[in-house]
């Protein structure tokens, strides 16, 4: 039974968890692995229940956590080394960022014979300054070369990691896209939909508009706040915003709904805009809004709007990163580039108006990520690329090279 050390940045509420929860879960018994994970930020909501959920054990390294701390960084990686000294796994795969830095540093010292890495979103724009961009293509270009193979989860993303920012060969680098257990976001919608718009005051005739992510400048909510002030002028169409999230621009953004003269929902009387914090259970979200936005600068594959398709809902979102391989342009929801407001506001006044238009996207979006997106395929995919790589080292080894 082959060894897998898989290592993920940290159980934060996200596709990243869900990705190494299916593939851990669904690889055994013909793959033995071992799980571990940083710890989240105080701002972030955990992701530890969807793996109590689904009866995994974890390793967590407290000290491999998001921001950059020498210390930290230096502990974590002494412990990954140890662990990898250990258990002796046959691959390590590690899944973003810092489990990528720390993780494929620790398995090439520690004579891995399987090193895999997953990008499942990169920094090499819209995030730091030019120097510290470069600082993080340099490091990852460098642990490209000590890695097997290349996880992009999108075609797109692999076009940017090989062709735009070269960061890995082309040869070395292959597409296998998140997948998921959707089933909930199909079930008991009707009840599931009039629990959450009576918890949140939601009125028969009013058009639930609802954005799901971290509260930080990547995800751009002032940008779309300043749309939403836009399209209430300009539609009569009853609707109300759902920020669903939080993070550190929580109150800057509360600040600017004002500036813009748009009210915050209270217990004591409704608004144009409400931030519902944290909401662990997304499937009531999807059932309770009725259109779904994003309006990132970038991403990787947002899961979301995943989610928010496969309980047949339209899309409106910058065309960022892999979003166009999540949603089919003009078939399952409108894309645009970012920072135009104006298309912004023309996709959501569209929608607002027409419900029959929200349906027809709705029902092709949950079509096209049932069959794109399930997890049987991510798991079918991850297991081929395995027995190649491990059947590659192995005829290597009888050659003696």
């Amino acid at each position: 039974m082959p060894k897998i050390l898989r290592i993920i940045n940290r159980f934060n509420l996200g596709g990243p968890t869900y990705n190494v929860a299916y593939l851990t879960k669904h690889l055994a018994p013909e793959f033995e692995t071992v799980l571990i994970g940083g710890e989240k930020d105080e701002q972030e909501e955990s992701s530890l229940h969807i793996l109590e959920g689904m009866d995994l054990q974890v390793e967590l390294i407290p000290e491999m956590r998001r921001a950059i701390s020498w210390q930290d960084d230096w502990h974590a990686f002494k412990k990954l080394r140890s662990i990898i000294r250990k258990h002796k796994p046959d691959i390590v795969h590690t899944h973003a960022s810092k489990a990528g830095t720390l993780g494929r540093l620790a398995a090439w010292m520690e004579g891995v014979p399987v090193i895999v890495h997953t990008f499942h979103g990169h920094v090499f724009h819209s995030y730091f300054g030019s120097f510290k961009t470069a600082a993080y293509k340099w490091i990852e270009r460098f642990l490209a070369l000590l890695s097997t193979r290349i996880i992009a989860i999108s075609q797109g993303q692999k076009e940017e990691l090989c062709r735009v920012h070269r960061i890995a060969s082309e040869r070395k680098a292959v597409v296998i896209p998140l997948g998921f257990d959707l089933k909930k976001f199909s079930e008991n919608q009707e009840s599931k939909r009039v629990q959450f718009r009576e918890k949140w005051g939601l009125q028969p005739q009013e058009v639930a508009i609802g954005i799901i992510g971290r509260l930080v400048p990547i995800k751009n909510h002032e940008f779309l706040l300043e749309a939403i002030a836009q399209l209430k002028s300009e539609t009569t169409t009853p609707f109300r915003l759902l920020i669903v999230g939080d993070g550190e621009l929580r109150q800057s953004l509360e600040m600017r709904c004002l500036d813009l003269g748009l009210s915050i929902s209270s217990e004591s009387k409704p608004g144009d805009v409400i931030f519902t914090s944290w909401i662990t259970e997304v499937d009531k979200v999807v059932a309770g809004i009725d259109i779904a936005v994003l309006t990132s600068l970038n991403e990787g594959t947002p899961v979301s709007l995943i989610e928010a398709q496969a309980g047949g809902l339209p899309v409106v979102s910058t065309k960022v990163g892999g979003i166009h391989h999540v949603v089919l342009e003009d078939l399952t929801g409108f894309l645009l580039e970012k920072g135009d407001r104006k298309t912004l506001v023309l996709h959501l006044k569209k929608l607002l108006e027409s419900p029959t238009l929200r349906k027809e996207m709705g029902e092709k979006g949950k079509l096209y990520v049932e069959k794109q997106f399930h997890y049987t395929r991510l798991v079918e995919e991850t297991r081929h690329l395995y027995h190649q790589l491990l059947a590659g080292k192995n005829g290597k080894n009888k050659r003696g090279t």
